[in-house]
Formats: structure tokens, sequence, C-alpha cells
């Protein structure tokens, strides 16, 4: 232990999920009792460095009572990149500029000697952006989509999955009542993390994930094949990423900072072309931000608490351009640059792709082309 009087930060960027709060706590009270530093808490991601009054004081009287709630007390935003900050001019024109340099120099206004940044691909992306300008942080992987590199998984997507689970487990009942077919569209980025164990846990019959194209007919010849076994109705996942053989995936909108588009839409474009190849009626739930919210769940809560405590030990030890991570039920670090290098996808050889096979889950191929993309 250490009695040295230091000042950390931290902040929550990107899309909310059950476990921030915790995370948040975890470094309030680590820091506070073990190490006696003083905490401030960065309100609305990035943003709060640029935009004046955005910076508080965390005591522990702050966190207490927050580990099972949902969402961050200091509140996030996926639109605040500070190397393509939007501003709104007074005739309504948006400027994009780089502030990053102004989040740095804030930072050192206030005496920063570390900024925890607790976020998803994106967020530590600008982390690491700004590392190379001299950022003395360390990152805490979070998203419900579990495409971070470098770890086992991400706090929230537990959460998350509990989520698509049990829509599954409420959807099987109506579509069994009125013998229908029911699609259920869950989030998960480019990666079909969500939609592959939702699925298994939850019973689906057809699984669509990003990382394996589909055919419709694929499709309907599943549920087909149900309806000459007397199975009346079939429920279908599919994650907002996938996209059918030789397709693209579907999007709504376009974020003029990032650059990003916003995936959705699949679920429907899946029932438009399924209608014509099957006598099932079809409806399509499309499960969005449910996923993001609700309290979460133990493994979640203690994966947060675990990563927020080796964050702080982290900026003890000045382990600065780290990431916390799960490595064998262990707490690691890793290079951000490493977290950062590419996106985490399902892996067509893994034990979990055979499990789906082998309970006769279509996953929208032919098990011999699925076989040939494992290589």
């Amino acid at each position: 232990m250490t009695n040295q009087k230091r000042q950390i930060a931290l902040l929550t960027g990107g899309g909310d999920c059950a476990g921030l709060n915790a995370v948040i706590r975890a470094v309030v009270k680590t820091a506070t009792i073990e190490y006696q530093w003083d905490v401030l808490g960065i309100e609305n991601g990035f943003e709060g460095l640029i935009l004046p009054g955005k910076v508080r004081k965390l005591s522990i009287e702050d966190v207490r009572g927050i580990l099972p709630r949902g969402g961050t007390i200091l509140g996030t935003t996926n639109r605040a990149n500070p190397f393509a900050y939007e501003e709104v001019l007074p005739n309504g024109e948006v400027k994009i500029t780089d502030r990053s340099d102004d989040v740095l120099k804030r930072l050192d206004e206030l005496n920063i000697d570390g900024l925890i940044v607790i976020g998803g691909d994106g967020s530590l992306h600008i982390t690491h952006e700004l590392i190379q300008k001299g950022l003395h942080a360390v990152g805490v992987p979070k998203t419900i989509d579990n495409d971070i590199q470098g770890t086992q998984i991400t706090f929230g997507f537990d959460t998350a999955l509990n989520t698509a689970m049990e829509a599954l487990d409420k959807l099987q009942t109506t579509a069994e009542s009125h013998h229908r077919v029911l699609i259920l569209e869950v989030m998960g980025r480019n990666t079909g993390w969500i939609a592959l164990k939702a699925g298994i846990a939850g019973g689906a019959n057809v699984i669509l994930i990003p990382e394996i194209p589909f055919t419709l007919q694929e499709v309907a010849n599943k549920v087909n094949e149900r309806r000459q076994e007397n199975a009346k109705f079939s429920l279908i996942v599919v994650a907002e990423g996938a996209k059918p053989v030789g397709g693209s995936q579907v999007y709504q909108e376009m974020y003029a900072s990032t650059g990003m588009r916003r995936l959705g839409g699949i679920g429907a474009v899946i029932e438009s072309g399924l209608s014509q190849l099957i006598e099932n009626e079809i409806r399509v739930t499309v499960l969005g931000h449910l996923q993001r919210g609700g309290s979460p769940t133990a493994f979640d809560r203690l994966l947060a608490s675990r990563y927020g405590c080796m964050a702080v030990r982290l900026v003890a030890e000045r382990k600065f351009g780290q990431m916390v991570a799960l490595r064998d039920d262990q707490i690691i670090s890793i290079p951000i640059s490493e977290a950062v290098a590419s996106q985490k996808f399902v892996p067509l050889n893994t034990d979990i792709i055979a499990t789906a096979l082998s309970l006769n889950i279509s996953l929208g191929n032919t098990r011999q082309e699925i076989e040939s993309m494992m290589g």
C-alpha cells in the first residue's frame, strides 16, 4: 500500500451496457480506500473533457448502492470522438474539428495522473490514439458485442445474452400458439456472439451470424423440414450484421463524426424474402436497446468489479497503455494496441459451432459449405 497522494480520472464511453456502474464503484473504492487517491468522474465520455463543467469528484458516498444499477452514473455517448468532434454552428452547419489537444490540455489542468477509460472498440481506439500523443491511460473493455481482442469476454455481454435468451423463451410460447415463424433480431455489430450463444441457449431452430453468410433457401428448408416433422413453429435468431451469400449488411444511418453506419433491419429483409418460400406467418421482433439496459447479472457484476480493481492497480504501477482482460479466469493486462488491432469474430472451428450443428440448428448454409469455411 502506498500513501502517495495522487489524482486519477475515469470515464465511460460508447454505448451503455450493464456493469458500467460496477466498474466505477470498484475504481472509486479501490483508489480511495487502498491508495487514498482522489477520483474525478468525467461526464459523457470524452466530451466531458471538451465541454466545461463536466468533471466532478467521486467519493465512496457517490458510488454507494450503484452495483446493481444498469447504465452509468457518469453518462456516455458514442458521438464524441475528440479527433473528429462535431460542433453545430449558429447557422446550423455541422463543423468537425480535431479537439484531441484540448482533451490532453484539460487533463493536464486537472492534474490527472492517470485516466481509466471504460469503453468498447471505438473508445479504446480513441484512447490508443491519445496514448500516442502522450496520454497516461488504462483501458477497461466493455461491450455487449464481446468483439474486443485479447480478452475472453467483455462485461455487459452476459447480461445482454441473458436478455436475448429470455426473449426467445417468451417468443417460443406465442410462436407455438399461432404456428408462426418468429424472427428475433439481436445486436452484435459485425460479430455473432450474442446471436449464436443466445440462440443455442434459447432453443432457436435457425441462427444467422455475420461469420457465416446465409441463403434464404436454406432457412426455408429448415422451416419446411420442421413442418414435415409436425413442428408447426420455428424460431430464428439473426445478428444485426448477418448478410446473405453474395449480399451486403443492412444499415439504417451513418454517424458523421465516426463515419460508422448503424446496422439494423436484416430481420425485416429476411421476413420479406422468406415469406415467398414458406407457408407460415412470419413476425419480426427487434430486441434493440433492451439488450443494453437492466440490472447486470452476477457474472457481469463480478467481472466488472475485478476489472475496475485491476485497472487501479495498473495505474498504481504506472503500467499505462494497457487494457485489463480475462484469460483462464485470471484478470491480466495486455497492450491496448493488441485489443484494437482487429475485431474478435466467432471462430468457425470452435466447439460452439459444432454444438449448434450437432443440435440440428441451421446456421443458414449447408453443413458441407460451413465445414469448408472452417478449413
